[in-house]
């Protein structure tokens, strides 16, 4: 077995354990909320779906990575492999597609009440439901061109082939390959796109209560405003969310559309697309953390009528 082939084996698998450990945590805190009788904010439905998304996408890639960099051969069926790889690509995008809701109902839910959004806030909980499961089958519906052409990985070198490491994917007409890259590219720019503007939304909120709230914070003070904690914090998010995403998109779209793509190149991408799975959970944990320290402190100042209170 080569040196780069372990490499890549210790980094698949330190990806998915640590993923599948952080998402594992806040599913089982989840749990811990529902069966204590505990008080549930609407955000904690998005999240409950963003775990599981989460976990699909990172165990349905990085076990069978792992497996294959490890020097396992045939260890998966046709079907096998078609579902692996189905799944992958559905757990992906309903886990951009929940950070997208995610966002966009938060910007929603501080919006100040003589905002457009006013509204908004009153009948954005009624929605989330409807969302999620619509993302769940939008995403169900557009990776179904994926079962077609993907195939087990056999020991002889088949180079009509695109090879993935663990399985293979027949090579797609130009126009079908188009298609498929645009299918896969559409949904999560317009999520991306979406979460940039509620994130920008929710930063320039915090900034004008920040300006309004300036004679309570002392100039003096070393310890930075709640609002400025806060706003790091989403700015962190947002930075993160938006680059592996970009990221994972870029390599998607071009093992897609190249004929034969390098192998460095399809194991880029796997390892792209296993960040954000990988990452994301404990930044959430993070971002809750600071938006109750945030919501206690917004609760001393009740006089304030134009600010949202629940995050």
């Amino acid at each position: 077995m080569a040196a780069s082939d372990v490499a890549l084996g210790i980094i698949f698998l330190s990806q998915t354990v640590v993923g599948a450990l952080g998402n594992f945590s806040l599913l089982l805190h989840y749990l811990v909320l529902y069966f204590t009788g505990s008080k549930v904010r609407h955000t904690d439905l998005i999240l409950q779906h963003l775990i599981v998304a989460n976990l699909l996408a990172l165990l349905c890639r990085g076990v069978p990575q792992t497996v294959a960099a490890f020097g396992v051969k045939d260890f998966l069926s046709d079907a096998g492999c078609q579902l692996l790889f189905y799944l992958h690509r559905v757990g992906r995008g309903v886990s951009i597609g929940s950070t997208c809701l995610l966002s966009v109902f938060q910007a929603i839910k501080i919006s100040p009440e003589n905002s457009s959004c006013s509204e908004l806030k009153v009948k954005a909980p009624k929605y989330i439901a409807f969302s999620i499961y619509l993302s769940w089958i939008l995403y169900l519906l557009v990776n179904i061109m994926i079962i077609s052409h993907m195939t087990r990985k056999r020991s002889n070198n088949i180079t009509s082939m695109k090879d993935f490491g663990y399985c293979y994917g027949d090579h797609l007409s130009k126009t079908l390959q188009s298609l498929y890259a645009a299918l896969i590219t559409l949904p999560d720019v317009l999520c991306v796109g979406l979460m940039l503007w509620a994130s920008s939304s929710m930063v320039l909120i915090l900034q004008r209560h920040k300006q309004r709230m300036q004679h309570v914070h002392k100039s003096s003070s070393l310890r930075s405003s709640p609002e400025s904690r806060a706003t790091k914090t989403i700015l962190l998010l947002v930075s993160t969310f938006v680059f592996l995403y970009t990221l994972s998109c870029i390599f998607q779209v071009c093992v897609a559309v190249i004929y034969n793509p390098h192998w460095l190149l399809v194991t880029m991408a796997a390892i792209v697309a296993g960040s954000f799975p990988a990452v994301s959970p404990f930044l959430l944990m993070r971002r809750d953390s600071s938006a109750s320290r945030l919501g206690l402190s917004w609760m001393r100042n009740r006089k304030n009528p134009d600010f949202g209170r629940n995050m």
